[in-house]
């Protein structure tokens, strides 16, 4: 693997690889000493233009237990708000030896020009695009599923079946339009669920049923609820009436948990908003796959760096 930008393009076949590699790395996150000295000697760049703790500090995590060395690069604060283009970062990157570079951007395609542009030699991993694609955090949610469905005896396995239901804020997520194409190329099923008002004019070519009625949907049983995070920071237009009637309407409350299937579980990529897309009692419950998530992301993200850096790298090299 030379870079990951996006989960459209990938394969069944390299998605259930990277899956069963994170498998062997999240049995290494149970040892008493978790630090594997696989990418000891390498360096990985955290490049974010966007805030995001959680994604960058997973990242971080992830290539320190591999042993790699870690530069945090946030770009509020730093030359690039000064106005250096990305084109100047790269060549900064390149001078320092970066051999990863995790990119986080407000413009869609942000990765995809770092990896192609021949500024960097460094593999390229998008950690959030604008609102085009997010693959890690989809990749980590498929590996919760698979884990919840299969427990230990998940490795080689697809999804093939499952009934995914997301939930929320589809037009700005682009965890939602990731987890489309992942979970689909893995065969499930996935069912959106949003206000009108929240749901993008291009959905008619997703892989996906769209539905307006979240009761309706919880109905037809599916295997796993994931509600989307509300972005109230990109509404700048009046998408729904009010919080407390989106919350009445789209939010998953109790007494709809109730109402799920004996096994399904409740996801959420976080962080949550209590109260308005999901309640304390649904973020909390047992069926609640949230903390297993920032858990399983660690995994997911070493088993990336690792296939990146580790893995297909140094043959790409001595062929170019």
């Amino acid at each position: 693997m030379r870079h990951l930008l996006d989960t459209k393009t990938l394969t069944r076949s390299e998605a259930i690889s990277i899956l069963d590699v994170a498998e062997d790395m999240a049995a290494t996150q149970q040892r008493e000493v978790k630090k594997l000295p696989t990418l000891r000697g390498k360096t990985v760049v955290n490049l974010f233009f966007e805030d995001s703790t959680r994604t960058r500090i997973s990242f971080e995590a992830a290539a320190k237990r591999l042993s790699a060395d870690v530069i945090n690069f946030s770009a509020k604060g730093s030359s690039v708000s000064k106005g250096e283009s990305l084109q100047d970062t790269a060549q900064t990157l390149q001078a320092m030896g970066a051999d990863a570079v995790v990119i986080r951007h407000g413009a869609s395609g942000a990765p995809r020009t770092l990896a192609t542009s021949g500024w960097i030699t460094a593999g390229v991993i998008n950690a959030g695009d604008g609102t085009h694609e997010h693959p890690t955090q989809a990749l980590l949610d498929a590996f919760t599923l698979r884990k919840r469905t299969f427990g230990n005896a998940s490795r080689g396995r697809d999804l093939q079946g499952l009934r995914v239901t997301i939930v929320g804020d589809i037009l700005h997520s682009r965890v939602a339009r990731s987890n489309v194409w992942l979970l689909t190329t893995l065969g499930a099923e996935v069912t959106l669920v949003a206000p009108p008002t929240l749901v993008p004019q291009d959905v008619s070519a997703w892989p996906a049923t769209i539905r307006y009625d979240l009761d309706e949907a919880i109905a037809a049983e599916p295997d796993a609820v994931m509600m989307l995070r509300i972005q109230l920071e990109r509404m700048n237009a009046a998408y729904f009436p009010t919080e407390r009637e989106y919350s009445r309407t789209w939010g998953l409350d109790a007494e709809r948990v109730n109402r799920l299937p004996a096994g399904s579980i409740v996801m959420h990529p976080g962080p949550m908003n209590r109260g308005l897309e999901i309640s304390a009692e649904a973020a909390d419950s047992p069926r609640s796959t949230v903390l297993e998530q920032v858990t399983n992301g660690v995994s997911v993200r070493m088993a990336v760096l690792y296939l990146l850096m580790a893995g297909e790298r140094p043959t790409d090299e001595k062929e170019g």
